[in-house]
């Protein structure tokens, strides 16, 4: 067969090269500049970058040889099995990098003055150390937290786990001139109505030294993950 490629639309496009294309599906508009595929542009705009993608993957092999000069199929296939290596490992390093951020930002939450606080008042509860039982496990924070200097926000729950039952902790904090204090901290036990305020239900003595041991580590905190 003749090579047309690169006459767009008189290109003739080889059957066996009219296939999927996972370069053009993972690489999209980077892709499309390669490979003088310009409608791949088409990613910025919104809605349309939700299937184009897909349309890409579909037609990008036909558009690709139509849109460029190649010097034969097999040049065209080894150029597009780099495409597709390439996007495979960007995707790799993509999900390593979110993996890598989120066990970040779990940690400094996890590490922070008003988790540690949120956890000393759970285990300074008898309310919730009778609904939970002992020890009680704690998971990884999620939500909002933001500090700036002296002031900041917490906004977080997490999940706690005891030999009786299980259950979510709510937490509202803010901080100023460098404190933490808690403004609202709620328990909620699964398959139990209401929630238990664990603001109420411990004194001050037991909370000072439920955050001592959670600082210390004394405490069963996992991160179940």
């Amino acid at each position: 067969m003749e090579n047309t490629s690169g006459q767009g639309v008189a290109a003739v496009v080889p059957p066996e090269l009219d296939r999927w294309n996972w370069g053009a599906f993972f690489l999209n508009w980077i892709w499309g500049i390669g490979n003088n595929t310009f409608i791949a542009l088409l990613m910025f705009v919104p809605v349309v970058n939700m299937v184009m993608p897909f349309v890409l993957g579909v037609k990008g092999s036909a558009w690709a040889w139509c849109n460029k000069r190649w010097d034969s199929v097999d040049h065209f296939r080894r150029v597009q099995r780099k495409w597709a290596i390439g996007g495979v490992v960007a995707i790799i390093a993509l999900i390593v990098f979110g993996v890598g951020v989120w066990f970040s930002v779990t940690a400094i939450m996890k590490h922070s003055e008003a988790y540690q606080m949120a956890v000393a008042q759970l285990q300074a509860n008898s309310e919730a150390i009778n609904a939970l039982g002992t020890p009680i496990t704690t998971g990884a924070p999620t939500g909002k937290f933001e500090t700036s200097g002296p002031t900041g926000t917490a906004d977080l729950q997490f999940s706690v786990e005891g030999p009786k039952a299980k259950g979510t902790v709510y937490l509202h904090a803010t901080k100023d001139l460098d404190a933490w204090k808690t403004n609202r901290i709620e328990l909620q036990i699964e398959g139990r109505p209401g929630r238990i305020n664990l603001a109420k239900g411990g004194d001050r003595a037991s909370l000072d030294d439920g955050l001592g041991a959670v600082r210390r580590g004394a405490f069963t905190v996992a991160l179940r993950l």
